[in-house]
């Protein structure tokens, strides 16, 4: 049975996908297709390649993000993702889809072109960097002859990436957001996710119904994207909705085809 698991963006909040992979992990569920946007694809390719929960949260304890030591120069960016691409070929060090023990599908954004890009061959790195590359933040991934940025700029969520190749698809939410008072937009960049969450937060909950489960642990909505002081909470918050979830007649019925 092919299993499939999408894991949206989220920045910092990606940590819960962590969570859940850890109690997926427990329950014996093993999804052989995963689909990931933005956080979810750092997740989800680190995943893919092999390893661990645990060298999966670590890796986003150890990697400053924000780190002013990858400036970007001379590119339309603060930050110059490709900087990183050390960082992660430590982890991922067969820089290629095929290495690969489970299926993996990395949604970005051509700047170029204005069209959604799924990535699922070739080389690994650069589209994961790129899919992560949160636009006025960091700057455009080239790949090829284009240029990348954020998945989550068109497809956030991207269930469609597994649709008529899965048995039973699984999506992971962990970018929705509350009510907010002007107060709380402190600086430029709060207002730039803000705009930019209002927008892709509608489009993908309208994707939920693709999905035969849902994990949307909306606890996390009090957490912003860049904040990695608090990732051992939301990683908790994660694995706790999943077991949640797992407690429910809806799981129990799902689980049922699961194990078939």
């Amino acid at each position: 049975m092919n299993i499939g698991l999408v894991l949206s963006g989220g920045g910092m909040r990606g940590a819960a996908h962590i969570g859940v992979i850890k109690a997926l992990e427990e329950h014996g569920v093993s999804p052989t297709h995963i689909a990931g946007s933005s956080a979810g694809t750092i997740v989800g390719a680190l995943y893919a390649y092999g390893h661990s929960w645990e060298a999966i949260i670590a890796f986003f304890k150890n990697v400053q993000f924000m780190s002013l030591m990858k400036f970007a120069l001379n590119k339309p960016g603060f930050i110059d993702a490709e900087k990183f691409y050390t960082d992660f070929n430590g982890y991922l060090k067969d820089d290629d889809f095929s290495f690969l023990k489970k299926k993996l599908f990395i949604t970005a954004t051509n700047i170029l072109n204005g069209k959604p890009k799924i990535f699922d061959k070739g080389e690994l790195i650069k589209p994961v960097l790129a899919s992560a590359a949160f636009p006025g933040l960091f700057a455009p991934v080239k790949i090829k002859s284009s240029y990348y940025i954020d998945g989550g700029v068109l497809n956030n969520f991207p269930v469609n990436a597994l649709k008529n190749k899965c048995d039973v698809i699984i999506g992971v939410y962990v970018d929705g957001f509350d009510a907010l008072t002007i107060k709380d937009l402190k600086h430029s960049h709060h207002v730039v996710e803000r705009a930019f969450k209002l927008k892709s937060v509608k489009e993908d909950l309208a994707k939920f119904s693709d999905c035969d489960l849902v994990i949307y642990p909306t606890e996390l909505n009090k957490f912003a994207t860049f904040d990695k002081k608090n990732i051992d909470e939301i990683f908790e918050i994660g694995y706790k909705a999943t077991n949640k979830i797992f407690a429910t007649e809806d799981f129990k019925r799902l689980e049922i085809s699961l194990k078939q």
